[in-house]
């Protein structure tokens, strides 16, 4: 009797054992890590010309819709405090992470080229000079927040980890404005910059130097990266016409390919 008790027993625990749920999977924090340093930022930029539209009143005697020819626009470069955090997948002998770049505010600078730069938009209406000088380099300037989140593969574990990685970002700007002196100094343009998304494509090395301390070298490339850029309501000056103190030009825009290189140099933890 005792033996069948027993038995009852030991199978009545077994059926709850197998009747139990297993735990559900929690993120453990030591799979994240932390790099923090200096991001440098090139924009191989490539834009198309210039294009005006919505001529009207006076100043369509100057200025035509239709592209400015040998015009253009580039973005500087710039250099920005920056952190790359990440968090290995317990996936693949953990060799696979997803990774994003926290930084402080992008501010980005947009200059103008060619022609743009160099000869007025509306030198002459009707054989009469109209004093509209040249616009110069400045041309407007933004803030930026892209997020970047890409999936990174180590080739191997030990003290020196190459890696390859690819993802995704978006371009969105805030707090634009136009900057330039000649398009200001009559009227109130406003600046536009459309959300762009792009592919990124991420190479580096992580150097270990004691214990959980690493040493980071990161290069990305985004590609595909297509931003269009707009200025509304152009007003300039026409001091060498008389009775007309300003001339309406419109609307102007261009689109371009960004395709900035971007060189992450960094130091931290893995936790």
């Amino acid at each position: 009797m005792k033996l069948a008790i027993a038995i009852l027993l030991l199978a009545c625990t077994s059926a709850r054992a197998e009747r139990a749920e297993p735990d559900e999977p929690t993120i453990s924090y030591k799979r994240l890590y932390v790099r923090a340093g200096v991001l440098h930022m090139r924009a191989f930029s490539d834009s198309r010309e210039l294009v005006l539209s919505d001529v009207h009143g006076p100043a369509s005697v100057a200025v035509m819709d239709g592209p400015i020819a040998g015009s253009g626009a580039a973005i500087d470069a710039l250099t920005v405090p920056a952190v790359i955090a990440g968090y290995t997948l317990p996936i693949l002998d953990d060799r696979l992470s997803l990774e994003t770049v926290l930084s402080t505010p992008i501010h980005i600078k947009f200059r103008a080229t060619g022609t743009l730069k160099d000869m007025s938009i509306a030198p002459e209406a009707l054989g009469i000079p109209t004093g509209v000088p040249a616009l110069g380099s400045e041309l407007g300037e933004a803030d930026a927040a892209p997020p970047i989140v890409t999936a990174v593969y180590k080739h191997f574990e030990g003290p020196v980890q190459p890696y390859v990685g690819a993802g995704l970002t978006v371009l969105v700007t805030y707090n634009a404005r136009a900057t330039n002196p000649v398009l200001t100094s009559a009227g109130a343009p406003r600046f536009t910059i459309d959300p762009a998304p792009g592919l990124v494509l991420q190479s580096g090395i992580d150097v270990k130097l004691w214990k959980g301390v690493h040493a980071r070298l990161d290069v990305k490339y985004i590609a595909f990266l297509k931003a269009r850029a707009t200025v509304e309501d152009i007003e300039v000056a026409t001091p060498e016409i008389p009775l007309l103190e300003k001339a309406e030009v419109g609307k102007a825009w261009t689109s371009m390919w960004v395709n900035p290189l971007i060189v992450h140099l960094g130091i931290g933890v893995d936790l």
